[in-house]
């Protein structure tokens, strides 16, 4: 007990010492030195009677003059003395004459203006003019008409293709029952000269088919009266039945 009491009192001693120092609170909290004489400093010069510095001048503009430029007043100001030179009825206004309108006079619109002149005195067509038509037709008269129209219609009825009366030789048939080639050797030929025949016989058609048929009604193709086949492949001058299969095989 008596160990205790001493440990007891050199605690309470220390106690004190470890605490921090409370700042005054009179100086203000986070006010120095200056700030104290700089207070003090004003309050003298305020006992003293030093006056406050004075306000900035201002200008003023009296009423009825120009106003400045880019403020509200000129703005509304510009604005209406535009209009005032644009008008119709302003004898100096802006564009009123050719000089200041490209050399043209200006054309005024006002619903008091009097109508342009027609400059198409024929005016339009009577079939697009109901007072001439009207004047010139009646309902009556087109019912007539249509009725008159009608009474010439013709209606052709379908008929049977004629038979060919045309006994000749057929090309097409003869092109479809063969199947070489040209040039194809079929028939035996004999004779001289048969280039000059050959030449010669097909100048006179004008068309191969035509020289063909004349091959054909002649005895061909087993015989060639004319020269027409040098070659035997039974198809005279150029004639050729490659076009005729071809068709008949794409129907």
């Amino acid at each position: 007990m008596m160990i205790r009491l001493p440990l007891v009192l050199a605690a309470g001693v220390a106690l004190p010492a470890c605490q921090p120092a409370v700042p005054d609170s009179g100086r203000g909290v986070g006010f120095g030195d200056d700030f104290v004489q700089q207070q003090r400093a004003r309050d003298a010069a305020l006992a003293q009677g030093t006056s406050l510095p004075a306000p900035a001048q201002v200008s003023a503009t009296p009423l009825g003059s120009a106003p400045a430029d880019g403020s509200a007043e000129a703005t509304a100001a510009e604005t209406a003395r535009v209009l005032a030179a644009t008008r119709s009825g302003a004898s100096n206004g802006l564009g009123n004459t050719a000089a200041t309108n490209s050399g043209v006079a200006p054309v005024i619109a006002s619903p008091t203006n009097a109508p342009p002149p027609v400059l198409n005195a024929a005016g339009i067509s009577n079939e697009n003019n109901f007072d001439a038509v009207s004047g010139q037709r009646s309902i009556d008269a087109d019912a007539a008409r249509l009725a008159s129209n009608r009474s010439q219609y013709q209606v052709i009825q379908p008929e049977a293709l004629p038979d060919r009366t045309n006994s000749g030789p057929n090309v097409v048939a003869y092109a479809l029952q063969t199947t070489h080639q040209r040039g194809v050797q079929k028939y035996r030929r004999t004779g001289f000269n048969k280039q000059a025949k050959y030449e010669r016989a097909c100048a006179e058609f004008a068309t191969d088919d035509e020289a063909q048929i004349e091959f054909l009604s002649r005895g061909g193709p087993e015989k060639d009266r004319k020269g027409m086949d040098p070659d035997g492949d039974g198809f005279a001058c150029r004639w050729d039945p490659t076009p005729y299969r071809r068709a008949a095989q794409q129907g």
